[in-house]
């Protein structure tokens, strides 16, 4: 069946790149990825927010934040709202990226109310779920991954969901030059559209955006890409080379 899902190709650039350095890789983007036939997002550092935007407008890149806090603003010392987000001009973020679960004790509560913050001020949200290796092999992978996708969408509503962009990414696949299998990879985008299903019917479920993330790159990207239920990915290394990051974005227009 062809489906008619927009494919999706995003690049998280965690915590990488000055300003400075920024501008050069954007300047390399824009022409590699001109011809492309997916949508093709920037998430920069919020350093470099400003600087992307401008330098974007105009061109097919879009521009993403890595992160984003759940209260319109306060005393929240270093953290960042969708306001703030939206009134630089920011398109996406990204919520419940499993290093911000790992190593600043988010939830699946607290990507939740992230997620229905950055929806109900308007931006589009990339949504982060995935296992562990133990938990992979403890082959609790599919009810762990429905659970934090069934609590991440709570009070999101069916007509919400056309912004919402749902990233599998196995934990034990990042940054670790481990990717799940094409197949392995289409089992669980599968099971997730499948929950989407249950959620909010049959045929909303089959207009949702699933990525898959970790360690995608120029060799793999074309057979993970060539998956049913796998509508984009979720960049993390490749995306800091223009070359690799564009010849991803190359596979995923053909």
């Amino acid at each position: 069946m062809e489906n008619n899902r927009k494919t999706i190709i995003a690049g998280n650039w965690k915590m990488n790149k000055t300003t400075t350095e920024a501008v050069e890789l954007i300047d390399a983007l824009i022409p590699a990825v001109a011809d492309a036939q997916c949508e093709v997002v920037i998430c920069t550092p919020f350093t470099a927010l400003a600087t992307a935007v401008e330098k974007t407008r105009g061109t097919n890149i879009h521009v993403g934040a890595q992160n984003v806090h759940f209260e319109q603003s306060g005393a929240f010392t270093g953290e960042i709202s969708a306001e703030m987000l939206v009134d630089l001009g920011v398109e996406y973020v990204i919520t419940g990226h499993s290093e911000r679960r790992q190593y600043f004790a988010e939830t699946d509560e607290t990507v939740n109310k992230r997620t229905l913050a950055a929806l109900n001020a308007g931006l589009k949200v990339l949504v982060c779920v995935g296992e562990n290796l133990e938990q992979r092999e403890q082959g609790v992978t599919e009810e762990l991954v429905r659970l934090q996708t069934k609590i991440a969408l709570q009070g999101v509503t069916k007509e919400q969901l056309p912004q919402v962009v749902i990233a599998y990414e196995p934990v034990w696949a990042i940054g670790t030059g481990k990717t799940a299998t094409s197949d392995q990879a289409q089992e669980v985008c599968g099971c997730i559209r499948q929950l989407l299903g249950e959620l909010y019917g049959e045929d909303t479920a089959q207009t949702v955006t699933i990525q898959y993330g970790g360690s995608m790159n120029p060799a793999n990207a074309e057979e993970l890409l060539g998956k049913p239920d796998v509508d984009g990915g979720l960049i993390g290394g490749a995306s800091l080379k223009a070359d690799a990051f564009a010849s991803i974005v190359a596979a995923a227009s053909r």
